[in-house]
Order: structure tokens, then C-alpha cells, then sequence
């Protein structure tokens, strides 16, 4: 069998060291579309699409070096993502990457990541689930500098074919919509380049450039990075309800629940609480076919 689940949670973990500075982070900010804010949305179910210059105040916050802070969804870029790379390498692993999705990510922030840095970067495979007609593979990766733990980074990774093994199914993470209108909707354009710039920052996959590559897949044009609409539905809730204070965010968690073309536009409807926010996240183009299903944003 492809997958031994045993040897593979027993592997010993891979370290490797990881450095960023400000290039790395505002690259990945301008990849998620930084600079060209468009509105804090209304309460409601009201959203507004409409521009600002790229000098406003509250997006020199993510471009600016002198004004710069660290969106945490970051982590899941840093060191080029190489956890998730590790991980579909560790012993025990040997799959078709053509039968892998990214299903769900999840991280945890053990405290806000510097602007540049330098840490240790561990990975391993946490946990392998049998959901029957596929596997769903936990890699977590761990960060740490000098100073201790940075976060904890969990891709869940679904592997078609691969299950009927015998198992644990795994923990449910569906999380159930609140019966009432949301608190706040929002909506971000995807420019048309919007995968071509995000990819700079380490996924290189040709699925999000290649029209050719993407037609193998099953697509009729190149989609957009999971991890970039992860990336762009953390900034809309950390601008919209957490006063643009990224420090804030305890953890951040979706699953993927469908596909954006690039040109597109999402719409992201918020939920708040007393320490979390819940999210869905619609393609408007396609009658709010479904994109991010539950979401949630813990905060303090």
C-alpha cells in the first residue's frame, strides 16, 4: 500500500532553517492583493468593491518596510511552504501527487511573527486519516527561533485512493453556520494576475499559470492558490473587524470547499464573537459557488 500509516506518524520529524525579511513579506502581501484596498464592507450583508490608492494609511501597514507588519497566514509561505514538501517525502508516504488536494489548513500563532527572522523548521506527519475511498494526511510543521515557539502550521492533505486501510476516520471539523444574517460581507477582487504574482513567494505549481497544465488537471483555465484566497479572507477579517492589529489572531482555519478563477470575486461573509470570527467565503461570479467553508478566526 502507498501509504503506511504507522511508519509514517513514527518518522522522525525534518528540521530545517528557514530566514525571511521584509522582500518575503511584502511580496507575499502584495500576492494576496495589498495596495489595492477595497473598503471596510457594511454591516449587514452590504459589501463594497470600491478602490483606494495604494498609499492609503491601512494598506502601507503591508507594503511600506517602515510601517510593515506580518499577516500570520504568512507562516504557511515561510521557508517556500517546504513542510508540506517534506511531509508528502516522508517514510511511509509514497503517493500519486496528481491524486492530492489541499483539503484544509489550519495555524496556530504562539506569538506575532517578526518581520525578519530566522528559525528552525520541523515537520512530520501527525496523523493519517481513512475517510474510505481516500486518506486525509495531517502535516504539521513547527516553527521556533531563538526566542521559542513562532506557530504551528497543520495542512490537511487528501489523498484519493488511497483509504480502506482500517483507520481512524478522524475528528469532524465541520463547523455549523449561524442562523442569522452575517456581521459584516466583504468583497476582494482577484486580478486577473493575481496567481502569477502569489506564486513568487514559493508555489510553483503550473496549475496556477499553465492554461495547458491546468486542462490536464480538469480545469479550462489556471486556479488560484487554496493558501492565497486563505491568505486574502485573514486580511479581510483582520481589516474589517480586528482594527488591522494582525496581532490579534490567535489561529486561522478553513477548508477548501471549491476552486477561484483568477478575475474573479469573492464574497466573504463574517460572523463575530466575543474571541472568534467566523467565515464563509463565495465566488460572486458563480452564483456564490462555495470556496472556504468553516472558517474560523480565533482572537484576543
Amino acid at each position: 500500500m502507498p501509504i503506511d500509516a504507522a511508519r509514517a506518524v513514527a518518522a522522525e520529524p525534518r528540521s530545517a532553517e528557514i530566514t525571511w525579511d521584509h522582500k518575503d513579506i511584502q511580496l507575499y502581501h502584495l500576492g494576496l492583493g495589498a495596495g489595492s484596498f477595497q473598503g471596510q464592507g457594511q454591516g449587514q450583508g452590504q459589501g463594497q468593491g470600491q478602490g483606494s490608492p495604494a498609499t492609503d494609511p491601512d494598506e502601507l501597514r503591508y507594503t511600506l518596510e517602515s510601517r510593515l507588519h506580518v499577516l500570520p497566514s504568512f507562516a504557511t509561505v515561510a521557508g517556500a511552504g517546504m513542510g508540506v514538501v517534506g511531509g508528502l517525502s516522508a517514510p511511509g508516504i509514497d503517493v500519486d501527487l496528481a491524486a492530492v488536494l489541499h483539503g484544509g489548513q489550519t495555524i496556530t500563532l504562539h506569538r506575532p511573527i517578526p518581520v525578519r527572522g530566522r528559525a528552525t523548521s520541523t515537520s512530520r506527519v501527525a496523523a493519517v486519516y481513512d475517510k474510505g475511498k481516500a486518506a486525509i494526511l495531517v502535516l504539521r510543521s513547527e516553527a521556533a527561533d531563538e526566542d521559542g515557539p513562532l506557530w504551528t502550521s497543520d495542512a490537511q492533505i487528501f489523498v484519493r485512493g488511497e483509504g480502506g486501510f482500517g483507520g481512524e476516520r478522524g475528528p469532524s471539523t465541520r463547523a455549523e453556520q449561524p442562523d442569522r444574517e452575517p456581521d459584516k460581507v466583504v468583497e476582494r477582487a482577484v486580478r486577473e494576475d493575481q496567481a502569477l504574482l502569489y506564486r513568487l513567494s514559493g508555489d510553483w505549481n503550473p496549475l496556477h499559470a499553465d492554461p495547458e497544465f491546468a486542462k490536464l488537471a480538469g480545469f479550462d483555465r489556471p486556479i488560484l492558490h487554496g493558501l492565497c484566497t486563505y491568505g486574502i479572507t485573514l486580511k479581510a477579517v483582520v481589516d474589517t473587524l480586528l482594527d488591522g492589529d494582525v496581532t490579534r489572531v490567535r489561529s486561522y482555519s478553513t477548508r477548501f470547499a471549491g476552486v477561484v478563477f483568477p478575475g474573479e470575486t469573492l464574497r466573504i461573509r463574517m460572523w463575530a464573537g466575543a474571541d472568534r470570527v467566523q467565515v464563509s467565503v463565495t465566488a460572486v461570479d458563480r452564483d456564490d459557488a462555495p470556496v472556504l467553508a468553516d472558517t474560523i478566526v480565533e482572537f484576543s
